[in-house]
C-alpha cells in the first residue's frame, strides 16, 4: 500500500484518509514489531521514502512517536534514527472487582505496568463509602503512576453485562455498589469506562499472554467459587443475545441432585465443580479441607474461604501421591462433563482451565480432563491450565483499556 494508491470501499482515497491509513498502519508495526527506523518502516510498509519521512514527522507531531536511539555509527543519516511509541502519551487503568475486594492496575499506552494496588471490601460496609473508596484507589494508584489522567478504564465485575446498555444486569445479585462504581468512575474522572464480565477479561488475557496464544478458537473454563466460562471464536469474544454466553454454572448435567432454575444454578454443573463441591468431594475421599456446602448465591459471602480451600486440598491431594489419586480423579472426570458439553456445541478445539480450582490443579488436573474428554467426545480437543494465574481478570482489563485508547490514538494519528 502506498500513499498514492490507498483505497476506501474501492475508491481511491483522498490525501488526507491515505495518510490516516499509512499513520495507523506505521503505529502498528511500532506495536507490535518495537522500535523500528525509518528504513524498516519502508520496507514493511511498501511506502516510499518520501512518504515515509514525511509520516514519521507527522507523527512526531502528535506526540505519539519519538526517536528513542540510533543504529550503528556505519549507517549516520536521518534512517539511522530508531522511532517509537511514546508509552507515557496515555494511560489506561484496570479495576477487578469483587464481592470482597477492588483492585487497581494501572498501565501506559503500550499496556506496562506502572502501579498497582489493591482494597479489601468488609460485606458490610456502607455501598456508597465503598464506591467512594474506590474511586479514590484508582485516584491513587494514577498519580504513583505519572498519570496526570486516564485515557479507558477497564472494569471486570461478576454478572452479565447488557449488551445494549453496557452495565450489569441489576437482577444478577450482586452488591450494589459494583453497578455504581462504573458511574462513579466516569464522573470523577472523566474516563470512558468498559464494564465486562470478569471470565470474558481472564479470557482476553489468556488469548494475548497466556495458554491461548496460538489459538483463534477456544473456552475459558472458569472454576471456582463462581462457574462459567468465556467463549472465543475466530478471535472475537463472544457475548450472546443477553451477555449470557458462558453461563455454564446453569448447564444441566448428570451427577447432580436435581436441575437448575433460573434463580440459581444449583443442580447444574455448578454443583459438581464449584469450589465448595470440591472441598466437599476432598472430605469424602479424606482429604482435609475447611469447607462448606455447595451451595449457588447463598453461600456468595463464604466464597473466598472455599476458594482459598479448595487450591489448598488440591494442591496436597497433587502432593500425596497415590492417596491423592482418586480424588483427582474424580475431580476431572467432573470438569470433562462440562467440557464435552461445550465441544459438543461449539468444537473449540481447545478448553483453558482457569480459576482457583484450574490454576491449583495445573498441568496435572488439566492432563486428567483431557483423557476424559477423549472418552466422551470424538471431536479432539487440548485441555491445558491457564498460564496468566490469579490476576488474569485485571490483566485483561488493562487491555481492553489499552486496546480502545491505542483504537482511538492510533485512527485519530
Amino acid at each position: 500500500m502506498t500513499s498514492t494508491s490507498a483505497s476506501v470501499a474501492g475508491r481511491t482515497a483522498s490525501p488526507s484518509t491515505a495518510r490516516a491509513i499509512n499513520d495507523r498502519l506505521a503505529l502498528q508495526l511500532l506495536k507490535d514489531k518495537g522500535p523500528l527506523t525509518a528504513g524498516q518502516l519502508k520496507s514493511l510498509t511498501g511506502l516510499s521514502r518520501p512518504t515515509i519521512a514525511d509520516l514519521v514527522e507527522r507523527l512526531r507531531q502528535t506526540g505519539l512517536v519519538a526517536v528513542v536511539g540510533e543504529t550503528g555509527a556505519e549507517r549516520r543519516g536521518p534512517n539511522a534514527r530508531v522511532y517509537g511509541i511514546v508509552a507515557d502519551s496515555a494511560h489506561v487503568a484496570g479495576v477487578d472487582v469483587r464481592t470482597d475486594s477492588v483492585a487497581v492496575c494501572v498501565a501506559d499506552l503500550l499496556g506496562r505496568t506502572l502501579a498497582e494496588e489493591s482494597l479489601p471490601v468488609a460485606p458490610d460496609t456502607d455501598p456508597a463509602r465503598t464506591v467512594a473508596a474506590a474511586v479514590a484507589l484508582v485516584e491513587r494508584v494514577a498519580e504513583r503512576a505519572g498519570a496526570v489522567r486516564l485515557h479507558h478504564i477497564g472494569i471486570g465485575v461478576p454478572g452479565l453485562i447488557d449488551p445494549a446498555t453496557g452495565e450489569l444486569n441489576a437482577t444478577s445479585g450482586l452488591p450494589s455498589w459494583h453497578r455504581e462504581l462504573a458511574t462513579a468512575l466516569h464522573g470523577g474522572l472523566a474516563a470512558p469506562v468498559l464494564l465486562e464480565n470478569e471470565v470474558n477479561l481472564a479470557a482476553v488475557a489468556e488469548q494475548r499472554l497466556g495458554a491461548a496464544r496460538d489459538r483463534d478458537t477456544f473456552v475459558l473454563l472458569w472454576l471456582g467459587h463462581g462457574v462459567g466460562a468465556a467463549v472465543v471464536l475466530d478471535r472475537m469474544l463472544r457475548r450472546g443475545a443477553s451477555g449470557g454466553t458462558g453461563e455454564i454454572g446453569f448447564l444441566p448435567v448428570p451427577g447432580t441432585s436435581g436441575l437448575p432454575s433460573a434463580t440459581g444454578c444449583d443442580g447444574g454443573f455448578h454443583s459438581l465443580v464449584c469450589s465448595a463441591a470440591v472441598c466437599e468431594l476432598a472430605q469424602e475421599h479424606g482429604l482435609a479441607a475447611a469447607a462448606g456446602g455447595a451451595g449457588g448465591e447463598a453461600r456468595r459471602g463464604a466464597g473466598t474461604e472455599d476458594a482459598g480451600a479448595a487450591e489448598a486440598v488440591i494442591r496436597a491431594a497433587l502432593g500425596a501421591g497415590e492417596r491423592g489419586e482418586p480424588f483427582l480423579d474424580e475431580l476431572a472426570a467432573r470438569i470433562a462433563v462440562g467440557v464435552a458439553a461445550i465441544c459438543a456445541v461449539l468444537d473449540p478445539g481447545c478448553a483453558v482451565l482457569g480459576g482457583e480450582v484450574g490454576r491449583a490443579g495445573g498441568d496435572a488436573l488439566a492432563r486428567r480432563v483431557a483423557e476424559r474428554v477423549a472418552r466422551l467426545s470424538p471431536l479432539r480437543t487440548r485441555v491445558c491450565a491457564g498460564a496468566v494465574g490469579g490476576g488474569g481478570v485485571l490483566r485483561g482489563a488493562v487491555l481492553t483499556a489499552m486496546d480502545a485508547a491505542q483504537n482511538e490514538l492510533f485512527g485519530a494519528a
